[in-house]
């Protein structure tokens, strides 16, 4: 599992991530394992290996099996929330953007790097 960031795609507005994963049309080789939360059920049509936690079905309960594959799933959706958590120091990304609006895509892809080259640094070391 690789920890460096591949792919940026970014959105007009307050769309939703997989809204813009779908729009983006920048889907990944069939190879690589997606990990995503609950808010992207139904990412299968899009990309065949890709994992969502399963939902409680209404009425009733999870099952021990699902639970524990829930709860190992949450173990290593954990790590992309911590690179999601790295990303938003810089405030460009955790609050409004107030700048020209053709710049932004250049700005993310540039803090993509600064964290891809940070990691490579400290793996070094």
């Amino acid at each position: 599992m690789t920890l460096e960031i591949i792919c940026v795609a970014i959105g007009k507005g307050k769309e939703h991530d997989f809204k813009i994963y779908k729009k983006s049309k920048t889907h990944a080789v069939a190879e690589i394992e997606l990990l995503a939360d609950k808010g992207y059920q139904g990412i299968k049509k899009y990309h065949y290996n890709s994992k969502t936690p399963h939902k409680k079905p209404r009425g009733s309960s999870l099952n021990t099996q699902q639970k524990r594959e829930n709860k190992t799933h949450a173990q290593l959706r954990i790590k992309v929330e911590h690179i999601i958590r790295s990303l938003k120091i810089f405030r460009i990304l955790s609050g409004r953007y107030r700048n020209r609006r053709k710049r932004f895509g250049l700005r993310v892809n540039l803090i993509a790097a600064i964290y891809n080259y940070e990691l490579k640094i400290a793996q070094l070391s």
